[in-house]
């Protein structure tokens, strides 16, 4: 009777055993159902809230340890009691240690940021590098760790990415279902950062998927709403930022005041995004001349940043301590002022001295002594008609992060939901909208996207743009042996002419030169050496290329209005 109920007892966990392997590869061939893919979507999102938990609580562990302080959230005040030695010595060590990690984790030694999120989203269905990215996420961490002038938000963002990426390449999922897992992801992590849901799911969309479409929206939501859940399990339901309780518009005659603070803080943004990219640009350039080895470009940068952290300890990691008080309008307005210059700076140094972490942070400090710098101009100018100056700090930090994300919904909302003041809509609006217009007319419409831009990728200008660069002039060619091939000796004709493409070019290159010549096809070569005759590989039609470019945007139309 025994061996009969042991018998009984296997063929069922067989059963269930073979149920779960046929379930497996059916999701795994076929890809998932939409019940089984919101269940994944808040798998994802469950991890990759843990991880930007796990990623800030570690953060502010190190950052007690190196420092020797138990209250990081007010580390400025403490590192200036520290002897100067060490304030300079902790960011050496840790560009050292980043600069190491990058160089033998990395192919260039750069760290990635959220730029290669949105680059893997519109180019490479939603999947990004994972040895670089988490190579990455330790870089950052030191950087963060160590004093390094940046935020958090761009690590957790990639390492959300590469959770994604390994559950898509498990799943084999498609480029729809690609580009929704990371959006999900995405989402979790920026809410569990943040403790922001909407603003996290919204981010997810605006910034990294770039479209609203309705599909993604509700897997989007569970997976920020899942990030949220995890943040405040550790923290509790509480804001970053305590702005003060009377925090109101005294009139309407007041409103274009922050018409004027858009724009300059519109001005701001640009000025810290284009520093950014002027010292790298020094950066490279000098790295270049003097043969210095790229692992050793970060402990310069932190050579620089302890040096400036000695005079002035405001700009040593994230900056909620100078945040928060420029929100509740303790400082004087020559402090405010230098601390403005010196945080730009500082996070020029960060990211040109590639040590890795995230500008949002960074931007919203930035933003919030900018807004309060022209708060107290304004005030003393129009007492009569102005409120407090801690309305232009909020307002402020709201337009310049903005600006910079080119990001104008998700970052209107995070600011509410970090500082928890839904009264002052209306003000920070305003500033917003006008920040945002007027820096994405001076940059590729933002921080990211520039970015992008500079490394040849055109992602600003829409998909009609880069979709050209994803296809390769062989994937669409005629073969020699293609029916419809083209005359080889006509094609060698036109060698002989200088009317080729080479097979690794993409139509990016390949259309420009149909537009010039005016011809039905163009021979396609390898070019196998300097002196060497090219090789005949086949002919790209012009009416093939368009087809592919149309398909490619047919199917972008398709998935946004979806």
């Amino acid at each position: 009777m025994a061996s009969l109920n042991r018998s009984f007892v296997t063929k069922h966990i067989a059963v269930v055993i073979k149920t779960f392997r046929d379930g497996w590869l059916l999701l795994r061939d076929r890809g998932p159902s939409q019940i089984q893919f919101w269940f994944i979507a808040l798998a994802i999102g469950i991890a990759a809230g843990f991880a930007a938990l796990f990623f800030r609580k570690g953060i502010e562990a190190t950052q007690a340890w190196l420092y020797g302080t138990d209250d990081v959230q007010n580390l400025h005040s403490f590192v200036s009691s520290l002897p100067w030695y060490l304030v300079l010595i902790i960011p050496i060590v840790g560009g050292l240690l980043t600069g190491l990690i990058l160089h033998n984790f990395t192919k260039d030694g750069t760290v990635r940021s959220v730029a290669d999120v949105i680059e893997g989203s519109a180019l490479r269905d939603g999947q990004v590098g994972t040895r670089a990215g988490i190579a990455s996420a330790f870089a950052s961490f030191i950087t963060l760790s160590s004093g390094g002038s940046t935020g958090r938000e761009g690590p957790v963002v990639h390492i959300a990415a590469v959770i994604s990426t390994k559950v898509c390449r498990w799943i084999q999922a498609d480029g729809i279902t690609g580009r929704d897992l990371l959006g999900c992801a995405v989402a979790a992590a920026v809410s569990a950062s943040f403790n922001a849901p909407i603003a996290g799911a919204l981010f997810a969309l605006e910034v990294v998927l770039r479209h609203f479409a309705v599909h993604a929206f509700a897997p989007i939501v569970i997976a920020s709403a899942a990030g949220t859940v995890i943040n405040r399990l550790e923290y509790g339901d509480v804001t970053e930022f305590l702005p003060p309780e009377a925090n109101e518009l005294v009139f309407y005659q007041e409103l274009p005041a922050f018409l004027l603070l858009g724009l300059f803080c519109g001005l701001v943004a640009v000025v810290l995004m284009r520093s950014i990219f002027w010292a790298d640009d020094v950066g490279t350039a000098l790295q270049e001349k003097t043969g210095i080895p790229r692992w050793l470009r970060p402990a310069i940068a932190g050579a620089m940043l302890g040096g400036l952290a000695i005079f002035y300890p405001h700009i040593i990691g994230v900056g909620y301590e100078t945040t928060s008080m420029a929100l509740m309008g303790q400082l004087a307005l020559n402090d405010v002022m230098v601390f403005v210059v010196m945080k730009t700076a500082a996070v020029a140094i960060t990211m040109a001295g590639r040590m890795g972490g995230g500008v949002f942070s960074p931007s919203l400090m930035i933003g919030a002594l900018a807004g309060l710098a022209f708060g107290l101009v304004a005030t003393s100018l129009f007492p009569e008609v102005s409120g407090e100056v801690s309305l232009y700090a909020l307002a402020g930090m709201g337009a310049v992060a903005a600006a910079v994300l080119g990001a104008p919904i998700s970052t209107t909302l995070i600011v509410f939901e970090l500082t928890g003041d839904w009264q002052t809509g209306l003000a920070v609006m305003v500033a917003v909208s006008i920040s945002t217009a007027l820096s994405s007319r001076l940059v590729d419409r933002s921080f990211f996207l520039s970015q992008i831009e500079r490394k040849g990728v055109h992602l600003a200008a829409g998909p009609q743009a880069y979709l050209l660069a994803m296809f390769r002039v062989s994937g669409v060619m005629r073969a020699p042996d293609d029916p419809r091939a083209a005359d080889d000796a006509r094609c060698w004709e036109m060698i002989g002419e200088g009317i080729y493409v080479d097979a690794s070019a993409t139509l990016e290159v390949a259309l420009p030169v149909f537009d010039r010549t005016l011809v039905q096809f163009i021979p396609v070569v390898t070019l196998t050496g300097q002196d060497a005759a090219p090789e005949l590989k086949g002919a790209l039609f012009h009416v093939d290329a368009l087809k592919a470019y149309n398909r490619a945007l047919a199917a972008t139309a398709a998935e946004e209005h979806s």
